[in-house]
């Protein structure tokens, strides 16, 4: 009897000391899951802000699109990360630690508010697409306007000066429209765009003035040159409106501001809560029979 009651304790002890080191294996691999979901929540978040950051710094569309996807891609994980990782820590009882993971859910819910609006600005790249058109179709108007007026011949030797000079007063007035463009495009203030508009509509209008006084000082022979002339001030002009209502829109400017100024701070405060959680996970310990 004696014999079945030392073996019937020892079965017991032995079933006691196997459901404890079930019990700590199972807390150890929480725990360790815990902080690998730590770990890759702060690697995903600074994925995403990278991505963000290239996003608006890219130099085409395609690049600002695939970056914006990355970023996007990378913020999916982090929710990912903190659907799982949020009743981890409350199954294993971590008070602290879930109150720090929900300080980093606040924070990146502004956070990613911020980004948003960011990358809808990144991708549009108006200002960008402005600065093409300026180097491109309007470059090329205006190189067409030049030839145009450097090739025509006055209609009497008298009137050389005097039709050079006109001609030149054009050429003048619409490089100086091609010459706004570039601070249009750069300039964040719309009392500044206003004021460079004002300017390029007075040297369109100071280059059709010249137009019109030339006409009938050059030969018959050099009227299509004028013609031409006009035809290349309209298409510089079209494309002038395009740049304008491009520019005036300002994404590139706009999220570039808001990239160097208000998504910093939120980016900090985002890694403080993560790290100090990770900090917090990697202290812990398990330890006759609970959390330390």
């Amino acid at each position: 009897m004696a014999r079945v009651s030392v073996g019937v304790l020892l079965l017991a002890g032995v079933s006691i000391g196997s459901t404890i080191g079930c019990k700590v294996n199972r807390a150890l691999e929480e725990l360790a899951q815990a902080r690998a979901l730590s770990a890759d929540l702060l690697v995903q978040f600074t994925k995403a802000a990278d991505a963000g950051n290239r996003a608006v710094m890219a130099d085409t569309d395609s690049l600002s699109v695939d970056y914006a996807r990355e970023a996007s891609t990378a913020k999916q994980a982090v929710r990912t990360d903190l659907t799982t990782l949020r009743p981890l820590l409350e199954q294993l009882k971590f008070t602290d630690e879930s109150r720090l993971l929900q300080q980093f859910v606040d924070r990146f819910a502004l956070y990613e508010a911020l980004d948003k609006h960011i990358l809808e600005l990144a991708v549009e790249n108006t200002n960008l697409k402005a600065q093409r058109l300026s180097f491109g179709p309007a470059q090329a108007a205006s190189e067409s306007f030049r030839r145009a007026l450097e090739g025509i011949t006055p209609a009497s030797p008298k009137d050389e000066w005097h039709v050079r000079g006109l001609a030149a007063s054009a050429i003048g007035s619409v490089r100086e429209v091609q010459v706004l463009q570039g601070p249009h495009i750069a300039d964040p203030d719309d009392s500044v765009m206003a004021r460079l508009e004002d300017q390029m509509a007075a040297s369109e209008a100071e280059a059709r003035t010249a137009l019109t006084a030339l006409t009938p000082l050059v030969d018959p022979g050099s009227r299509q040159r004028l013609s031409d002339a006009l035809a290349a001030l309209e298409q510089l002009m079209s494309v002038n409106s395009q740049i304008v209502g491009l520019s005036r829109r300002n994404t590139n400017v706009r999220s570039l501001a808001l990239s160097l100024k208000e998504k910093p701070p939120l980016t900090t405060a985002c890694e403080q809560s993560l790290r100090a959680l990770s900090d917090a996970l990697r202290k812990r310990g398990y330890q006759h029979g609970r959390y330390d």
